[in-house]
């Protein structure tokens, strides 16, 4: 009986299956870049405000610790915005007439809050927790990046699963003495190894297996 294919179709079908792999692996690595940029992560992009507050202004030049305004910090697990009262501490006096600030003054007369567009966000079924990782040593600029250089914040990290792990594998690389937790001008060269792995002791931070269980931030 005559072969229904010709030769050839043993080399076609050999082009096609690697062709297809190469593709395979061109597709999923054009994926993997899509997922990180910041058209999805929204890394790098500055939101409008109904208020444009310089983070560079207040925290670098005037030198205002980060929880004057985010009180709640060290305690809860969310940061917390700051009052409109908090505003008015220095603006009842500072630049009071001052048309850029009107909406400021408008919150405090008619007491409704100012509608702050959100940053960083994290999706609902992750569990953060602001207090716990200042409690463990984490400064604010290893997340939020230099704050005290931006005149109006964007999102320096992915936030992505994958960066929240090379801290919970490895947290001793990422820590600091508490006393530099709201230092904008830490840097991780600033201690050695060795003192590094003896934070993590004394912060008492777990192991590496329960630092990336899922329950610890799928709840």
């Amino acid at each position: 009986m005559a072969q229904f294919f010709k030769r050839s179709a043993n080399n076609i079908a050999r082009i096609s299956m690697i062709a297809v792999v190469i593709l395979g692996g061109l597709a999923f690595f054009a994926y993997t870049q899509i997922a990180r940029s910041s058209y999805l992560t929204g890394r790098y992009l500055e939101k409008q405000q109904p208020v444009q507050f310089s983070h560079k202004h207040h925290v670098g030049d005037d030198g205002i610790d980060c929880r004057y305004c985010h009180q709640t910090v060290e305690t809860t697990a969310t940061a917390g915005m700051p009052s409109t009262q908090t505003c008015m501490n220095c603006h009842s006096q500072l630049w009071a007439d001052s048309p850029y600030l009107e909406p400021v003054r408008a919150s405090f007369r008619d007491n409704k809050p100012l509608q702050w567009e959100r940053v960083h966000d994290l999706p609902e079924y992750v569990y953060f927790n602001h207090s716990i990782h200042v409690a463990k040593g984490v400064g604010c600029s290893t997340c939020h990046g230099q704050i005290d250089t931006m005149p109006a914040v964007y999102q320096e990290n992915t936030l992505q699963m994958e960066w929240c792990l090379q801290c919970h594998r490895e947290p001793e690389k990422f820590i600091r003495p508490k006393k530099e937790i709201f230092n904008m001008q830490w840097s991780d060269g600033d201690i050695d190894a060795g003192e590094r792995a003896q934070l993590k002791a004394d912060y008492h931070i777990r192991s590496k297996e329960m630092m990336t269980s899922c329950s610890t931030c799928h709840r």
